[in-house]
């Protein structure tokens, strides 16, 4: 089942990055980033043409409150979402508490590690005082990036399928799952 998720107020720090909620100021960071071509089609969305749509989107990111906006150095140069997972594909998870994440970077940023140091975070953040049971993160099967920052995060391949995006393609796809069992083993209490 999906569990609620709300980040009113929740403000979470790595060695580089703050992870905090969207404001309203951080229309010109979003903007900045989701305008690059090539960003949002990783992710199934088109690149932003004008402000007007990064204002809709940040206005959604602020009224989910589930998306993380990633401070580097006082700019957001990225997000990260804590969504609900699709439970009519994955019904044997119906009785554990999930989530599914996903998350987009500024182009500048690539191949920094500042991604697996963010979904880091968040997953414990998830597990440890979420008790979530299970995360999924899923990722085009054309999207190697994507799929080096899940295996680093310790994800494990559950499920190929097909993802129609927003911009009207269908992508072929990989589901991958972490488990809090798998998680505590990677990271047992001190």
């Amino acid at each position: 089942m999906n569990a609620e998720i709300d980040l009113t107020n929740v403000v979470l720090k790595t060695e580089r990055l703050t992870l905090r909620a969207w404001l309203p100021e951080d229309l010109d960071d979003l903007f900045e980033y989701a305008s690059v071509p090539g960003v949002g089609e990783m992710a199934g969305w088109a690149h932003h043409t004008d402000r007007w749509v990064s204002q809709t989107v940040l206005n959604h990111f602020i009224e989910g409150k589930k998306t993380f906006a990633l401070v580097y150095h006082g700019k957001v140069i990225g997000s990260l979402g804590v969504e609900n997972y699709r439970e009519e594909r994955f019904p044997e998870f119906s009785d554990k508490r999930c989530c599914e994440v996903g998350f987009v970077l500024s182009k500048t940023y690539w191949g920094q590690g500042l991604m697996p140091e963010a979904v880091h975070e968040v997953l414990r953040w998830l597990f440890e005082e979420k008790e979530l049971e299970t995360v999924f993160c899923g990722h085009f099967l054309r999207n190697k990036a994507s799929a080096r920052v899940q295996e680093k995060c310790g994800f494990r391949h559950y499920a190929f399928g097909k993802f129609e995006t927003r911009i009207g393609t269908v992508e072929d796809d990989e589901m991958n799952i972490l488990t809090r069992e798998d998680w505590e083993k990677r990271h047992p209490a001190a």
